[in-house]
């Protein structure tokens, strides 16, 4: 079994003490890292690999980060999505861990909607399709996770009203998602648990997450190889309860 699992951390550095005992006590064999905050040099990881885990990394200073943390070694890692010529975000990272291909994904927030931030969101969505249409074509079991900043669904969302003018939840938003999750891709939390409100991230603000008012965001698309090998998937709330937490928590899958 393999289980993988995606993290938005919200700068590694100050969740470390969480990320290491989750590692610990949760043991998953790969965790995608997004929003680590800080240059990839200076990401932890002497601590990580104390932990048992090897580690790629792309950083940026104070914003934005992905990485991968696994048990086995990373190999045939890419640093960027393609098709981004001007783009100096740290947003994407990939790489295969056994036979899996994996890909840790920060996407764009993107707003506010009447910003040039909206439209690079669109682009990153796109640029993304079209990546991920080449993994598809691979046939190979293939993981995109990632903090996506998409609630695909009013499902997904605590509260629509409130959300109206969010770019996680506009018309075109979901348009682009759906565009890649039509190329085949699997859902994993959806396609296990295909109805309620499974939220992945609680803002700091109003105690939302005691109140559980959360948004789906963070999302785990399987390829058909790595759907068929679908054990268990799961939102492990655990360490979103702890003092000083990322606002995120992770997401994990299993795949036999």
């Amino acid at each position: 079994m393999t289980k993988i699992a995606t993290w938005n951390v919200n700068s590694v550095k100050a969740r470390l003490p969480h990320l290491v005992d989750w590692l610990k006590t949760a043991s998953p064999d790969v965790v995608l890292l997004q929003e680590i905050k800080c240059v990839t040099e200076e990401f932890p990881r002497l601590e990580v690999e104390a932990a048992g885990y090897c580690c790629e990394v792309i950083g940026q200073k104070a914003y934005n980060g992905v990485a991968i943390v696994a048990k086995q070694k990373i190999s045939d890692v890419i640093y960027e999505l393609p098709g981004g010529a001007d783009d100096d975000h740290a947003r994407y990272i990939e790489g295969t861990v056994g036979d899996v291909r994996v890909a840790s994904i920060y996407l764009p927030n993107g707003n506010p909607i009447d910003s040039p931030k909206f439209a690079y969101k669109l682009g990153f969505l796109e640029r993304l399709r079209v990546h991920a249409l080449g993994l598809f074509a691979s046939e190979r079991p293939v993981v995109l996770g990632g903090d996506y900043n998409v609630c695909p669904t009013d499902e997904d969302v605590w509260d629509v009203r409130a959300m109206a003018r969010d770019a996680l939840v506009q018309p075109e938003t979901r348009a682009a998602f759906r565009k890649i999750l039509h190329q085949g891709w699997t859902d994993a939390i959806r396609t296990l648990r295909p109805h309620g409100r499974h939220y992945t991230y609680w803002d700091y603000f109003q105690n939302r997450f005691t109140r559980d008012h959360g948004l789906r965001i963070d999302h785990l698309l399987l390829s058909p190889a790595a759907a068929d090998r679908l054990k268990d998937a799961g939102i492990d709330r655990g360490p979103r309860a702890k003092e000083k937490a990322s606002d995120h928590t992770p997401v994990w899958c299993e795949l036999q």
